[in-house]
């Protein structure tokens, strides 16, 4: 069936329709139209009833903008961070691998520096000819890119760096030989196959944060491996799995937990926890933990900044 456009009043009476509580319909049209009533109702699913076509009696409009505002704000906090360990991540790839093969593109990116596996050879390929195209179409658009073609003929690779996305370097790192990956991991006091698993992730999440996608409830593309993270806070499991802290925004914690300065992880989680509560106290018809559960934060969240 072929949708059909809605007036802002046709918008709110759909709302009540499914019983949600609009006390001032100005106010509730005007943030319809700023939000797009699409990405707004996103948020409805904990607020409805067993059937999934109804609010839960009570539920009213500024409950549900709460939650949305709530995301926006956990997004934005998240997201600074993630920008935070992007740069990291880039940094200390770019300082390894041009101390190990030299400044030179044609150093750096020679074929024989990566996996040899031959099953691989058309992923190394792919991914350095992927490379050296965003190097020639990004690299006049950027003034320290072009400042380096202008005065050296090249662009060495902490420059390119900047270039790149998040999702390039993940790929990047992926082709590194083994000893060059587990050089890069140590940094972060991590195994190479941890962080070959973080680095999509982080990625995906990064990319979800700059669209202003729903988060809370987002789920990754796979699990992270169990950690003593898990055990210590007592995460409980069903059929021997964790139950939180695996696909969920809590995973997204635990790998900050490991990438970020502590400072850093501990300010994050300062802000976080005051959302937090700032969303428990405009709460009626649902309780805060219902939000934590689909975000997949244990009740004892908190005590991961001291682990």
């Amino acid at each position: 069936m072929e949708k059909i456009f809605k007036t802002l009043d046709e918008q709110i009476s759909i709302l009540q329709g499914k019983g949600l509580i609009i006390p001032d319909e100005e106010y509730a049209k005007e943030i319809l139209l700023r939000e797009n009533y699409f990405f707004l109702s996103g948020y409805r699913h904990l607020f409805l009833s067993e059937n999934g076509r109804s609010f839960l009696p009570g539920t009213t409009f500024n409950e549900l903008y709460s939650l949305f505002y709530f995301d926006r704000h956990i997004r934005n906090i998240l997201f600074r961070n993630l920008l935070i360990i992007e740069n990291n991540i880039k940094s200390i790839m770019a300082y390894h691998l041009s101390m190990k093969y030299g400044i030179r593109e044609e150093q750096y990116l020679n074929p024989k520096n990566f996996v040899k596996d031959a099953d691989r050879k058309r992923q190394v390929n792919d991914l350095l000819k992927k490379l050296k195209r965003q190097i020639r179409i990004n690299g006049g658009q950027h003034q320290a890119t072009q400042h380096y073609i202008e005065h050296y003929g090249y662009i060495p690779l902490w420059i390119v760096v900047k270039i790149l996305s998040f999702g390039i370097v993940g790929e990047f790192y992926s082709i590194l030989k083994a000893e060059d990956q587990r050089a890069v991991a140590e940094f972060f006091r991590a195994k190479a196959e941890n962080l070959l698993i973080w680095l999509p992730i982080l990625a995906n999440y990064r990319n979800l944060c700059a669209h202003e996608d729903i988060l809370y409830e987002h789920k990754a593309q796979r699990p992270i491996m169990d950690s003593h993270f898990h055990q210590q806070l007592e995460i409980p499991r069903v059929d021997g799995e964790y139950i939180y802290g695996k696909d969920d925004l809590f995973a997204l914690i635990i790998i900050l937990k490991r990438m970020l300065r502590a400072d850093d992880f501990y300010l994050m989680m300062e802000n976080l926890d005051y959302e937090i509560n700032l969303l428990a106290g405009k709460l009626k018809t649902i309780k805060i933990d219902k939000v934590l559960d689909r975000m997949g934060f244990p009740t004892n969240y908190k005590e991961i900044v001291r682990l």
